[in-house]
């Protein structure tokens, strides 16, 4: 249905005259008329009645006036909803425990009025589909992969170098050590059951190993964050790697232990992408804030492969 049409036949019931609605609408009196005949032919209903006094609805037309107003209604909701800066920003974070997400929790804190979707995308080809279609407005992910460069129209910028961190149990050798070099981890096994061949966290991972010589083996079905830190606790031969911003709770029993690693450090870079025609107003807000809150990454002393975009 025309909403032109409806809009020409609510404004005339409510001016009860053809000439004031066209005064309203600012179109002709016979524009108003076409617009009237044209509804009630869709209809098949006389919506009006010719007085001396002007135009009155007729028995249809007063059942029909509710429901033309809820269509006006209706479709002013639809308009709002993907109007610039109306419409929630939507980010991806990849997990919820990550450092990605505390980023968000961040500006969520700093900036209350801006109404956020949160969601979390398995792998950068999804995240950079789903920014290029326009259903979501940034992602936060590890650029560039080798050989897989972003399209043209995706910009990004590094905003966080995340240290790693060693995670151990109490009986590992290294679990009472303040901190640990890259070298002095050579052989020891190190188990990341979530490194997923194909994503940009396994391409990390393979540059570390051809780097500096790492055991990391990703055998196993992975089920998850708390199978994983009972079975470190558990097992003097192995130990795991960790961002030093991923948060996350295991009993106190456990006895786990965080370590810095040094010599390098080695730190995970997390770079937000977006469309570069993108013209939510938040997504600049967000930039900036992290612009603000986020220590410059690249500094000396860290480690990160050689794709990976600079600070």
């Amino acid at each position: 249905m025309d909403l032109d049409t409806v809009r020409t036949f609510v404004a005339a019931a409510d001016a009860g005259r053809f000439q004031d609605a066209a005064a309203e609408l600012a179109v002709t009196q016979q524009a108003v008329s076409k617009r009237i005949a044209a509804l009630e032919r869709r209809l098949g209903v006389r919506l009006f009645t010719r007085t001396s006094r002007g135009a009155e609805l007729t028995i249809d037309g007063q059942a029909f006036l509710p429901h033309a107003r809820e269509l006006l209604r209706v479709a002013e909701r639809a308009v709002a909803s993907v109007r610039t800066g109306r419409r929630p920003l939507r980010v991806d974070v990849i997990a919820s425990r990550g450092a990605a997400s505390g980023l968000m929790r961040g500006f969520h804190r700093a900036h209350p009025e801006i109404d956020l979707d949160v969601l979390m995308l398995f792998d950068i080809d999804t995240a950079v589909a789903a920014i290029r279609s326009g259903s979501i407005d940034a992602s936060f992910r590890a650029v560039g992969v080798p050989d897989r460069p972003l399209p043209d129209d995706i910009e990004s910028v590094r905003v966080l170098d995340e240290p790693l961190q060693l995670l151990t149990g109490p009986g590992h050798a290294l679990a009472a050590a303040k901190s640990v070099t890259l070298p002095q981890l050579v052989g020891h096994r190190i188990w990341m059951p979530g490194i997923v061949p194909g994503t940009e966290w396994a391409a990390y991972y393979d540059d570390l190993v051809a780097e500096f010589g790492l055991t990391i083996e990703a055998t196993g079905p992975n089920f998850g964050s708390d199978a994983l830190l009972d079975t470190i606790a558990d097992t003097p031969a192995l130990a795991t790697f960790m961002g030093g911003d991923t948060r996350l709770v295991w009993p106190a029993g456990h006895g786990l232990r965080r370590i810095p690693v040094t010599g390098p450090e080695p730190v995970y870079p997390h770079s937000l992408l977006w469309h570069r025609d993108n013209p939510h107003p938040a997504l600049t807000t967000l930039r900036a804030h992290l612009a603000a809150t986020t220590a410059a990454p690249g500094a000396a002393g860290t480690w990160t492969p050689g794709w990976v975009t600079p600070g």
